[in-house]
């Protein structure tokens, strides 16, 4: 049996941007988006106009992992917070630098970029929609 944990963002009406977003900044491709607005139509629950636009659920791929995320309804309480870390790791020290300099962009660093005892290149950062990342490079073995 095969098991897959994916990070699983939610976002308070942003969404969109947040794709394009980590499209740029992580090389991410768009599997697939679906707006609220697309869902099946519910006499007892119709989707209101402003909402129509905002993301039901969007899948991204990022190298080898998947990335979803959706927008919450208006209303709704949304909360950025440390509660969850995305632990980005690569192969290629330069490759961890360009993807924490681009999450980093008006986003607040935590740790700067730095070689440890465990990485070549390991930063924390913050990014501009409040998601906490660790950026590091696997070290050779």
């Amino acid at each position: 049996m095969a098991v897959r944990m994916n990070p699983y963002l939610i976002l308070n009406g942003n969404g969109r941007e947040a794709i394009a977003f980590y499209e740029k900044a992580l090389g991410a491709q768009v599997l697939g988006v679906m707006t609220f607005g697309e869902m099946p139509p519910n006499p007892d629950h119709p989707t209101p106009d402003e909402v129509k636009d905002r993301i039901m659920h969007a899948h991204l791929k990022v190298g080898e992992s998947d990335l979803m995320l959706s927008d919450t309804m208006p209303g709704m309480e949304h909360q950025a917070g440390n509660h969850l870390n995305i632990s980005v790791v690569t192969d290629d020290a330069d490759q961890s630098r360009r993807i924490f300099d681009a999450l980093a962009e008006d986003g607040q660093v935590t740790m700067p970029m730095q070689q440890t005892f465990w990485s070549p290149a390991y930063g924390q950062v913050t990014d501009r929609f409040g998601v906490p990342w660790q950026v590091m490079t696997q070290a050779k073995s």
